[in-house]
């Protein structure tokens, strides 16, 4: 396993007695690292072919033990300098993009410039560099021995080495509270390490169960106890732990709030090693359903450990990382003020590129001469296309597409889905959860989101998060209405409750501005180019 995982920090005292500081205790430690492993061979962390020049700079000791591998085959991606953005030092020239912002708004900034450089610091990895730049430590250890708690503000995230969390009291049989945080008595949360209380419980303003860890850290305390030690612990976990709470695990817009926290996560943290366990915190004994489990895949090489196993256990965990949550306020994805007319987040792609590569999906295309569409038909008691096959026939009348029409379901494997996404240059739907498939389109492709039920940032905002085209209907006038009910809260119709059929000329017409914003992509023609020339 890589050596990213971020190592504890210490008081030492020297042999004159004059405490040696962090940073030293942290450079010793860092130095230690590259000794042992420069006597190790090379450990692949398997990532994306692009994410390797960020990665070498961020992991000396792996970039050493490549250097010094005869059988590494990253050799031409080391000391190239680049830099993801929230590194010291790191310029945009280095990192993978930087947004761009079509239009100027003054409410957002004093320039355009300052307005991309806004967007980056809420929706790319200016969020990871603010997000690591506001660690605090709460809790710090005395000697190498000892526990420590580090969190962001609000205890949004939060690692914790060597920590007691005793599950006598968790009951999750008798419980349908899936975020219960009451469960926890004296002594049973905690670490040996020297603990500022009052600074921790400052840090109560988000305190909710899917915005803040708040709730259940709130009550760690200083336990004068060897931790891990088999006296003190049922189960002791060497593996680095992630701790997650999910949001809905049946719509694939708010469980991929949770992928994407937990791979910024990683960014915070410095790991994207799979030999990880990931713990799903639900205090309950309720099953959870989850459509897109597949994707896990990406992030663990294990199963998903359930909180209701170590119901009844003292659990004592090496190296424990508590997720960043997916409702948190001003959080990523969702909750996020995005800055409008801005577009090209390099950590949204860099999320894409990782869970597509990880999942061991290709890009088939392009295909010559042609442009790839998949309509996807929702099958649902709304927002059903009511004219589907008279516009589908026109589609096949054009000549320079492929149509494909599918229906993603449960009969569908999620990564045969990943699969048939990531090789759409036109992906049309209606509103729904399914439109957020566009975050694995090609950096060519085009959303186009047939209506948007009157709910127009939502899927706008994520083609912009993740850098690709938007497109949506433009004229009412030319779209029809059909069996529409009542809202179930509002008791009144809503554009959300109805079926749809739209004008077929109009749609074609919507349609060939997607065709074209494709086939003059840079990247669409560079990879063209590359397809004739292995010809």
């Amino acid at each position: 396993m890589s050596s990213s995982w971020f190592p504890v920090v210490w008081i030492q005292m020297s042999m004159d007695g004059i405490p040696h500081t962090s940073q030293d205790i942290l450079k010793q430690q860092l130095d230690n690292s590259v000794n042992i492993k420069n006597d190790l061979k090379f450990i692949e962390p398997n990532l994306h072919p692009e994410h390797y020049p960020y990665y070498f700079t961020n992991h000396p000791a792996d970039a050493q033990a490549c250097q010094g591998n005869v059988s590494c085959p990253h050799k031409d991606t080391l000391n190239t300098g680049k830099c993801w953005g929230y590194e010291a030092d790191c310029t945009n020239d280095r990192m993978p993009a930087y947004p761009v912002c079509d239009r100027f708004h003054e409410a957002w900034a004093k320039s355009i410039e300052k307005q991309a450089d806004k967007f980056f610091e809420i929706a790319d990895f200016g969020y990871v560099r603010e997000m690591r730049r506001g660690m605090q430590t709460f809790c710090t250890p005395q000697n190498q021995y000892g526990s420590s708690l580090e969190c962001t503000e609000f205890l949004r995230h939060c690692r914790a080495h060597n920590v007691l969390l005793d599950f006598s009291n968790l009951n999750s049989a008798n419980s349908r509270e899936r975020f219960r945080s009451d469960f926890f008595k004296p002594g049973q949360l905690g670490g040996n390490c020297q603990l500022d209380k009052e600074k921790l419980l400052a840090e109560s303003a988000h305190r909710s169960e899917l915005q803040s860890w708040y709730g259940e850290l709130h009550v760690y305390e200083s336990l004068d106890l060897q931790i891990p030690h088999p006296q003190n612990c049922d189960i002791i976990i060497h593996k680095p732990t992630y701790l997650i709470k999910l949001d809905a695990g049946i719509n694939m817009y708010h469980h991929f709030c949770d992928f994407v926290n937990i791979y910024i996560s990683q960014h915070i943290n410095n790991s994207f090693s799979s030999d990880v366990n990931i713990v799903m915190w639900d205090t309950s004994g309720l099953s959870y359903g989850d459509y897109f489990k597949a994707t896990w895949q990406a992030f663990t090489d294990y199963p998903i450990i359930s909180l209701k196993t170590w119901d009844g256990k003292k659990v004592c965990i090496k190296e424990a990382v508590f997720t960043l949550l997916p409702r948190m306020q001003r959080g990523f994805f969702y909750n996020m003020p995005l800055v409008p007319d801005c577009h090209n987040s390099g950590l949204m792609r860099a999320f894409s590129q990782h869970v597509i590569h990880r999942l061991g999906i290709k890009q088939d295309g392009p295909t010559k001469g042609k442009v790839r569409v998949t309509l996807l038909s929702r099958n649902t008691k709304h927002r059903n296309i009511v004219n589907q096959d008279e516009l589908v026939a026109a589609m096949r009348k054009e000549k320079d597409v492929i149509v494909n029409v599918v229906a993603y379901n449960r009969d569908i494997h999620f990564v045969e889905q990943l699969k048939n996404t990531h090789n759409s240059d036109i992906f049309i739907g209606m509103h729904g959860a399914g439109l957020t498939h566009l975050l694995f389109q090609p950096d060519w492709g085009v959303i186009f989101e047939l209506y948007n039920t009157e709910d127009p940032r939502c899927y706008k905002d994520l083609a912009s998060l993740r850098g690709i085209k938007y497109i949506t209907w433009e004229r009412t006038s030319k779209l029809a209405r059909h069996n529409e009910v009542n809202h179930p809260s509002l008791n009144k119709p809503h554009a959300k409750f109805a079926d749809y059929s739209f004008e077929v000329k109009e749609f074609i017409r919507i349609l060939k501005k997607g065709i074209y914003h494709v086939k003059n992509h840079p990247k669409f023609k560079e990879m063209r180019r590359q397809i004739k020339d292995e010809l």
